[in-house]
């Protein structure tokens, strides 16, 4: 990941959500972004903003470009806990 993305999960980490948005906006477009990485940092922003699927979309999105994304993972667990709510519902 280059500085300019690392600096942007940074901004994720310590809540810095809608500045962090307005960079990745900029960088989708330029040219040696690492796309997989962007957006698996955009699934990021919208896991943090509680938009579960705009995260799953994002980190399938880097898996489709990478398959060793962080974004697999970070896919895999989104997906246990949306299916443990899903279990939960059912039992009640």
């Amino acid at each position: 990941m280059d500085n300019r993305l690392k600096s942007i999960d940074r901004l994720i980490r310590d809540g810095h959500i809608h500045i962090a948005l307005e960079q990745l906006n900029q960088l989708t477009d330029l040219p040696g972004v690492n796309k997989a990485d962007t957006y698996y940092l955009m699934g990021n922003v919208c896991r943090k903003q509680g938009d579960w699927q705009g995260a799953l979309n994002n980190y399938q999105e880097a898996v489709n470009l990478d398959a060793e994304s962080p974004a697999a993972e970070a896919r895999k667990m989104i997906m246990d806990i949306l299916e443990f709510y899903n279990k939960d519902m059912y039992n009640q």
